[in-house]
């Protein structure tokens, strides 16, 4: 391979391997890319400019890799390093000596520890470290890149002062998704040590080990009366250990150890569990003025880096890196604790479910999705559709705080979809199948488009879709429900859901529109005609994965006929249902967002394979009292009837629109849950 330029093996579901030691023979190698490639191991240790003098690409994301960067890459030529969405971790000082680099992707990793210096990088233009776990401050070599053009630095612990980019460079650093002292560019307040002496009073654990922090230890740590155990190992920090430690009463374990202290050890008590080991300098008293903790020294023992009058002394930030970390715990902690204070005023001696007439919930694994979704209560339930499983109210209960919902009899799909056998239940008929799918389709339909705003779920599957004892499906589970946004335009996420029901441009640039439910709606419909997981680990290597060896077995009948659940009793009508629907679900996972359709179309495919639903019960009417069996026209003069009152109905177009101008009554001017506009396509 000595005459080798470039590899481009993309995208390829090769079993699991790792970059063999022979690629070293291929030294005239200038561009290298295997994304998607299910390449394991760590990176190797020969992509360096001693092997590969003339390596410009490096393309490794979106693989098993794991370890940390090696130190060969010091000094490569390299231009563009892709190792985004992996396993990678540790520090990535080896960034600084990398002079040539103009794109560096390393974000949905563990990177850990400060960023290093950026100042040798002139031409830098795009960098994204997001969904990693750096911390330290944004250093000013990176703000003053002239060459940059894009950052992206949101969800990770960085701190200190928010950084100040050029107008010219694109910023992605969303509030709240860092550790910064201020929501905006600007110097962190002096008085940061002393709001902590009476907000942190009940902390019991603080530990910060291996974060790479720098400085000295601050004595504002003695405001924490309650603390018991104070973790700064593997760190570089520097200077004595401040007599102030000695006064905290509850403290019982000190670990120090791998840092650069040093001086005389403080009289601790005899309790106390105190780890120095790994500092070479411990004991030895080194006379240093810069060291604010030295008796020698000009400043006062704050290393804040402030005085207590709010005048700096230093330029050491990491009392304001340590406690603006805190001051955050801090102030979710107040305001949960003043919650919960307001909370038993108004609570009788039990608990019971309350049902508000307003409730936040707040998306877990929040990241970026920072803003919390409100759902209005409406006599006594939310986001009402008889295709989402209602949200009855909440319970709080001292630490239980709980949101309760309909109780759902027959539990998830996946247990009858997939685990029937040992459930001791039957397999799913093609019809019932089918119901369930188009009960699934309508209840996204509502989400994206029928509701007062549009949602998009980000987490559809069989375990978040439950039936009830008439085995209609409800969609459940919105902790990682995301506000639309408006328009066809797409919104940045941190990424979460399910592999093997994730769209893949979602995967691969965290952005989201409402045709990443559709996918994940297109792999159920593949799982419901199959009997198979999205991702079944137990199957070989080239049908592991769902939707790629379903698109092969659909290219023809035969192979398509095997590929249906065997447990189905075809019939010939059956088989042209399953093909319809097949046909659905190979659209709907589509690789491009663009060619994917709405939910409204995939309701309109799996209604005219369903016969229509009547209600399991005597009574036709559903919980909120609409009568499912009759038309839009004769629903209006129920209404009218009920009411009393004069509504017009134009019988020409496609919408109706009640006339509520001489009559009292109670319906609204636009009901509950309906959208602005609303057409007869919305009668589903």
């Amino acid at each position: 391979m000595s005459s080798l330029q470039s590899v481009e093996i993309d995208n390829n579901p090769f079993s699991s391997w790792v970059i063999p030691e022979s690629l070293k023979s291929a030294s005239t190698l200038q561009n290298f890319s295997a994304v998607s490639a299910n390449i394991t191991g760590k990176i190797p240790d020969f992509f360096g400019p001693d092997d590969f003098p003339g390596l410009v690409n490096l393309h490794l994301a979106f693989n098993e890799l794991e370890g940390e960067l090696p130190m060969s890459l010091s000094g490569s030529q390299l231009e563009s390093l892709w190792v985004n969405g992996q396993k990678l971790g540790g520090k990535i000082d080896v960034i600084q000596n990398m002079t040539f680099l103009k794109e560096i992707w390393l974000h949905s990793n563990s990177f850990s520890g400060p960023l290093p210096d950026f100042s040798g990088l002139k031409g830098l233009e795009v960098l994204n470290l997001r969904d990693n776990s750096f911390t330290g401050p944004v250093p000013v070599s990176l703000t003053n890149l002239e060459s940059l053009k894009s950052v992206v630095l949101t969800n990770n612990m960085l701190q200190g002062p928010m950084p100040k980019f050029n107008d010219s460079v694109k910023v992605d650093m969303a509030k709240d998704t860092n550790n910064f002292c201020l929501p905006e560019p600007g110097d962190c307040d002096p008085r940061i040590g002393l709001g902590l002496r009476a907000t942190m009073a009940t902390l019991p654990l603080l530990t910060f080990r291996e974060l790479g922090l720098t400085g000295t230890i601050s004595p504002e740590f003695s405001a924490l009366k309650s603390l018991q155990r104070l973790v700064l190992a593997n760190n570089n920090l520097t200077g004595t250990i401040p007599e102030e430690l000695t006064t905290l009463p509850a403290l019982t374990e000190l670990d120090l150890a791998n840092n650069n202290l040093s001086g005389k050890i403080p009289v601790f008590k005899s309790n106390l569990d105190l780890n120095t080991a790994g500092n070479p300098n411990i004991g030895r008293v080194i006379t240093n003025s810069s060291d604010p903790n030295s008796p020698n020294s000009s400043n006062s023992p704050n290393s804040t880096g402030v005085s207590l009058n709010g005048k700096k002394k230093s330029k050491n930030w990491l009392g304001v890196v340590l406690f603006s970390v805190l001051g955050g715990i801090i102030v979710i902690f107040l305001i949960a604790i003043l919650a919960l204070c307001l909370y038993k005023k108004k609570q009788k001696k039990f608990s019971r479910v309350q049902s508000p007439h307003a409730i936040v919930i707040h998306p877990r694994n929040s990241g970026s999705d920072n803003e919390s979704v409100k759902i209005t209560v409406a006599g006594g339930r939310v986001l009402v559709h008889r295709n989402l499983v209602a949200l009855l109210g909440y319970c709080l209960d001292g630490n239980e705080k709980l949101l309760v919902y309909e109780y759902m009899p027959q539990g998830t799909l996946s247990r009858h979809l997939f685990n029937w056998p040992e459930e001791g239940l039957n397999p799913l008929e093609w019809t019932r199948r089918l119901a369930i799918a188009l009960d699934v389709a309508r209840g996204v339909e509502y989400l994206h488009g029928l509701a007062q705003q549009s949602f998009i779920h980000r987490d559809l599957k069989p375990s978040n879709i439950l039936l009830g004892d008439d085995m209609r499906a409800k969609v459940g589970d919105f902790g990682l429900v995301r506000l639309a946004p408006e328009g066809k335009g797409s919104i940045e996420t941190r990424i979460a859901g399910t592999f093997g029901y994730l769209a893949p441009e979602y995967a691969i640039t965290g952005r989201v529109t409402t045709k990443v439910d559709v996918f994940s709606f297109g792999v159920i419909l593949m799982e419901l005609i199959t009997g198979r997981k999205a991702l079944d680990e137990s199957q070989p290597e080239e049908s592991m994965h769902l939707v790629t060896w379903f698109r092969r077995m659909h290219l023809n009948k035969d192979t398509f006929r095997k590929s249906i659940d065997q447990t189905l009793d075809l019939t010939e009508e059956n088989l042209a249902s399953v093909s319809k629907a097949a046909e659905l679900a190979g659209h709907c996972c589509a690789r491009e967002p663009y060619q994917r359709p709405d939910m409204s179309h995939a309701v309109n495919v799996l209604s005219s394979l369903v016969e229509m639903w009547r209600p399991s019960d005597e009574s036709s009417e559903d919980i909120y009292g609409i009568d499912l069996d009759l038309s839009l026209p004769q629903a209006l003069k129920k209404w009218q009837a009920f009411e009393g009152g004069s509504h017009t109905m134009d019988a020409s177009s496609s919408s109706f629109l009640p006339s509520l101008d001489n009559t009292q009554t109670s319906i609204p001017t636009r009901p509950y849950g309906f959208a602005e506009s609303f057409t007869s396509l919305d009668g589903r």
